[in-house]
């Protein structure tokens, strides 16, 4: 009787042994889940910032654009201007306009 008994106790110290092993490794997995959670996360709180700070900067590029673009045409109009009174005072011919 202690035979059977002594192999019982084997077989549910084998049970127990895989038993703990799968819980250790459903403990590991569920850690590791949490981890990627955590990560993307993080990582969609980094793309949400820079979502911002790209708004940010194509504003500022094209109020930079439209700076640009009011200066350039100020700038044509002092030549032309420039031109004219140069033309008027004799010192440019009118075909170099």
């Amino acid at each position: 009787m202690t035979a059977i008994l002594d192999d019982a106790l084997k077989r549910l110290d084998v049970a127990v042994g895989l038993l703990e092993a799968s819980v250790q490794r459903r403990l590991d997995m569920e850690k590791r889940r949490g981890d990627l959670e955590t990560e993307l996360q993080l990582m969609q709180d980094d793309r949400a910032r820079l979502a911002v700070e790209l708004d940010g900067a194509l504003t500022r590029l094209h109020r930079f654009e439209a700076a640009t673009d009011d200066v350039s045409q100020r700038v044509r109009q002092a030549i032309g201007a420039i031109q004219s009174v140069l033309v008027q005072a004799g010192q440019l011919a009118p075909e170099e306009t």
